[in-house]
């Protein structure tokens, strides 16, 4: 490597600098005419960061997306198994191309090829002539921002377009750095993390609010990685038009529009307990009938029980009912206190004051067809407590102290977040754990924000230098240039 070309050294304080170095600068990617590059709309269609009440179709017919489909990084349509519904018609179940424009769909030999038959939406970024028999949207209008607001949260999705399923023979840059230096550098990517968070709920909060950018991202997250399309559109359509104070009707509400209502307990099969949720839904269903989510929107197969979507859905309905639940969340993460930041503190807040007619049903059943359990059932567990106060909660008021102007309220509750106690272990932290210490220990007093820091890094490194770590830039980052390109290296 020449001199000129040899990554800055990271400093305290210089991780967001160090992290952009040797990527295209954004403002100069645009095609001519300002059109973004194609990875581009993968993310913006693949994250849903469009104003999607607005979503028209070419033809004039509205376009609702109840799920985006399943990146596909291999051959064929851009997305797998969507859910997309087009005008008044019946839900669709199929593939999603997206192409820079309408003619791509021939120029790319789309039309002939039968890996595309199931194509049943082309996204694009700008109007034009449309193909035969395929609907087509555009989303240069829709977008829940300006491009160029968007393009750095852009360049960093685009990176994970490279495949990252092999370990790569890393040599472990992080191996040989001390404690104190690591943990400084974690906290500064976990910042950047944080900061790419807080401007997601800002821009999407200008577009349809604070209230209702919040419950999009509890809904979300309360619908882990299997539901999380169908959560969010249920808040979407419902989490502000639901009644306050009657946890029951909020239930059914939500049971009947998600389509997750049992068949057949209108005929007075099941239990009398969702025999009573059917018989509120029955008077109000004609009024929602062209938003009920279609069953082949959610994944239930193999999810986890307490994962299901039926009991995240009750959750979330005694959230809605609540009144005051948002205020006493705001007011629980205002304060100081070692409690602020203790999980189990946070789960006290977030369930605290349940009672209601259908406690005792779901206190013994995991879902609505379930059988009866002895013992308590728990409502959330510590790790989707944890997800919910980093990766919604908190990054959201803090986009809102800084869309008020209070920067003092904005770094407490970055404090809040920066302590917060460590959470679940998963698949990407092990990946990234593996590459940078290459099997050793991690000597780090780890917080959810390491956490997320080791991830920022995962993602601005280790995805970037593709599964061999190839040219990775990272060891040169932490002082070991000798060692660059060459820790994936056969």
């Amino acid at each position: 490597m020449t001199e000129s070309s040899t990554p800055r050294a990271w400093t305290h304080g210089n991780y967001g600098v160090c992290r952009l170095e040797g990527r295209e600068n954004p403002a100069f990617v645009l095609n001519e005419g300002g059109s973004p590059p194609e990875r581009w709309l993968q993310q913006i269609w693949r994250h849903q960061r469009l104003q999607r009440t607005k979503l028209v179709a070419l033809d004039g017919r509205p376009v609702r997306v109840l799920h985006p489909g399943f990146w596909n990084r291999e051959s064929g349509p851009d997305f797998k198994d969507a859910v997309i519904q087009l005008g008044s018609g019946l839900t669709l179940v199929g593939d999603v191309e997206v192409d820079l424009h309408p003619a791509g769909w021939f120029g790319h030999g789309h039309a002939s090829n039968p890996a595309y038959d199931r194509v049943v939406l082309q996204v694009v970024w700008g109007p034009g002539s449309r193909p035969v028999d395929r609907a087509v949207l555009a989303v240069s209008d829709v977008l829940d921002c300006p491009l160029d607001e968007m393009a750095p949260w852009l360049e960093d999705e685009a990176i994970q377009r490279l495949p990252a399923t092999t370990p790569g023979r890393c040599c472990g840059p992080l191996s040989r750095v001390d404690r104190d230096r690591t943990e400084a550098l974690l906290d500064e990517a976990a910042r950047v993390r944080l900061n790419r968070k807080v401007a997601e709920f800002a821009a999407r909060g200008r577009s349809v609010g604070w209230e209702a950018v919040l419950w999009e991202g509890v809904f979300g997250a309360l619908g882990y990685r299997e539901n999380s399309w169908p959560m969010r559109r249920l808040a979407e359509i419902a989490a502000r038009q639901l009644p306050k104070g009657n946890v029951q009707v909020c239930e059914a509400m939500l049971f009947g529009i998600a389509g997750l209502l049992p068949p057949g307990m209108r005929q007075g099969e099941g239990s009398a307990y969702v025999q009573s949720l059917w018989d509120i839904w029955w008077e109000e269903q004609s009024d929602w009938k062209e938003l009920i989510l279609p069953r082949k929107a959610w994944r239930i197969v193999g999810v986890r029980p307490l994962n299901h979507p039926q009991r995240r859905l009750a959750l979330a309905a005694r959230w809605i009912a609540d009144p005051t639940w948002i205020n006493r969340v705001r007011a629980f993460l205002n304060l100081e206190g070692r409690r602020r930041t203790s999980t189990a503190w946070f789960v006290r807040e977030l369930c605290e004051g349940f009672n209601s007619t259908s406690e005792a049903f779901w206190r013994s059943h995991w879902t609505l067809r379930a059988g009866d359990r002895s013992g308590l059932l728990p409502w959330i567990g510590p790790a989707r407590t944890t997800d919910l106060a980093i990766n919604v909660f908190l990054p959201w008021m803090i986009a809102e102290a800084r869309m008020q102007g209070d920067e003092d309220r904005a770094l407490r509750l970055e404090r809040r977040w920066m302590e917060w106690p460590k959470g679940q272990d998963n698949g990407d932290l092990k990946f990234a754990r593996r590459r940078l210490w290459a099997g050793a220990k991690a000597d780090v007093r780890w917080t959810a924000a390491r956490q997320q820091g080791l991830l920022q890094v995962r993602r601005d490194f280790c995805l970037a230098a593709g599964s061999l770590c190839t040219g990775c830039r990272f060891p040169s980052v932490v002082g070991h240039p000798e060692t660059e390109g060459k820790c994936g290296g056969l």
